[in-house]
């Protein structure tokens, strides 16, 4: 085994979106960076979750929309989507699975790489154990952001789970054929968007959820409109259905589920989209005090808690606050931020939307489930806003009511609230659910995270005929 040693200026651990972004900012505040990947650089994105899965899903929505109106619903009639066409996009959207592209990214934009899987051994010190068995040790002079990720969550207690090899995310997104048959287990936003996309093209899918609800974590009607629009596909939804027992006979044949009601279900592949867990379990955290396996504990500016020296930063879904790409890049922002003012010697902005908290975590981070119908949210549900203790008022409005909706689709179903904080007469959260609303969401995140007042909110005027005057009836609505 050989070794060498090479002093950085900051290390990132994961080339995940979130740590290329880490490593631009660093970078771009003239700090010699290191980024260091085992797998494919570009990360779970990239080739495993929101590219592949969305270019699964686009299609279904184009076909959706075709059918929804009049004259262009003749020229498609019961025409299905080509599974060998969707399969090929899907495939150039990942890349095929090869970071070429990336890589080259990396070296034009002044990113050293170093292949193979990093842990930390001390205070800003990474060892790096490659392929080929060599050890390479990476010294940092200011910090080590770590950006590793999560990894999807199989239930230990279910016997049987293992021998039948189910799909995770990456499976699910990555599959070269249609199972014919396909159990889903999860209710969540991985959960519906594969049963919606595999029912698109040409699997009879059933969606196993423990619960009673969809999406448990968005206002409850977004659930209830996901649930009708995934059966209107033909998508077998079964709400208090749990998993206990599950057998693949042969090894490779169909698989039968156990349930807990002391029925059997018949699958050709299951996919388990039950949550995510850190993966933090192999990276050395036990050398800086720090449990492996756990999430990472950080402040606003991502600096993670209980290291001495403020050298170590997590950002991404290692740290817990907002699982989504978007997050996981703006937290980047805000960590290559601070860690260039620490070594600049200026002292950080960490206060409410401050240049270095990454404040949107928790008060307006965005999110888009592309199911039929679309949800879009931003920032606090009405449950959420009482538990924070604000005195709140919700806004509800049919969004099919709006012109520019019926012009949209014929028969166009939706729904949008608002969540609106009474005391400083400001939206706090916004959910929206319909055909195409995913485009409305960023209006309704300016609004949110700049905080702006009603009465100016009042001089934003939607176009007509767009979906975009719902926002005219909410406000009308606030206003009381």
């Amino acid at each position: 085994m050989t070794s060498t040693a090479e002093e950085y200026d900051v290390i990132v651990l994961g080339a995940g979106p979130t740590g290329e972004n880490v490593a631009d900012r660093t970078v771009a505040a003239g700090l010699r960076t290191v980024i260091v990947e085992a797998e494919l650089v570009g990360g779970e994105c990239s080739y495993w979750a929101c590219m592949p899965s969305k270019a699964l899903l686009r299609p279904v929505a184009a076909l959706a929309d075709a059918r929804a109106v009049a004259g262009s619903r003749e020229a498609v009639g019961d025409r299905r989507l080509d599974p060998d066409a969707v399969l090929a996009r899907r495939d150039s959207f990942a890349s095929d699975w090869k970071d070429d592209g990336q890589v080259r990214w990396l070296r034009d934009t002044g990113i050293e790489l170093v292949r193979g899987h990093g842990r930390l051994a001390g205070v800003r010190t990474v060892t790096v154990e490659a392929e080929d068995g060599g050890e390479r040790v990476l010294t940092a002079r200011h910090a080590v952001a770590v950006c590793t990720g999560s990894r999807p969550v199989l239930p230990g207690h279910v016997p049987g789970l293992a021998g039948v090899h189910p799909w995770t995310n990456r499976e699910a997104t990555g599959a070269q054929s249609v199972p014919g048959r396909l159990a889903v287990v999860g209710g969540g936003v991985v959960g519906v968007e594969m049963a919606a996309a595999w029912r698109a093209l040409g699997s009879e899918v059933v969606l196993l959820v423990r619960g009673r609800g969809l999406l448990p974590r968005m206002e409850p009607f977004a659930g209830e409109l996901v649930a009708d629009g995934l059966r209107a596909a033909g998508v077998d939804v079964r709400f208090g259905a749990e998993v206990t027992a599950l057998e693949r006979a042969d090894g490779s044949g169909p698989v039968t589920l156990t349930l807990n009601d002391g029925g059997t279900l018949t699958a050709d592949e299951v996919l388990y989209a039950t949550g995510r867990a850190p993966r933090t379990a192999d990276i050395g955290l036990e050398q800086v005090g720090l449990k492996p396996g756990d999430w990472l504990e950080v402040d606003d500016s991502c600096t993670v808690l209980g290291v001495d020296g403020e050298w170590l930063y997590a950002a991404g879904d290692v740290n817990h606050r907002a699982l989504l790409t978007h997050q996981g890049k703006y937290q980047a922002r805000i960590t290559g931020a601070a860690i260039a003012a620490r070594v600049q010697g200026h002292p950080l902005d960490t206060s409410r939307w401050g240049a270095h908290a990454a404040s949107a975590d928790l008060a307006g981070a965005p999110q888009v489930v592309f199911t039929q119908p679309e949800v879009a949210a931003v920032g606090l549900t009405r449950a959420a806003a009482e538990e924070a203790g604000l005195r709140v008022k919700t806004v509800d409005h049919e969004i099919g009511s709006v012109a520019g909706a019926s012009l949209y689709g014929d028969d166009y179903r939706g729904r949008a609230r608002v969540v609106f904080d009474l005391d400083r007469e400001v939206i706090v959260g916004a959910c929206l659910v319909g055909p195409g609303v995913a485009e409305l969401l960023h209006s309704a995140t300016v609004a949110v995270v700049g905080e702006v007042p009603i009465d100016r909110l009042w001089h934003a005027v939607p176009a007509y005929p767009t979906i975009s005057e719902v926002w005219l009836r909410l406000l009308e609505d606030c206003r009381g």
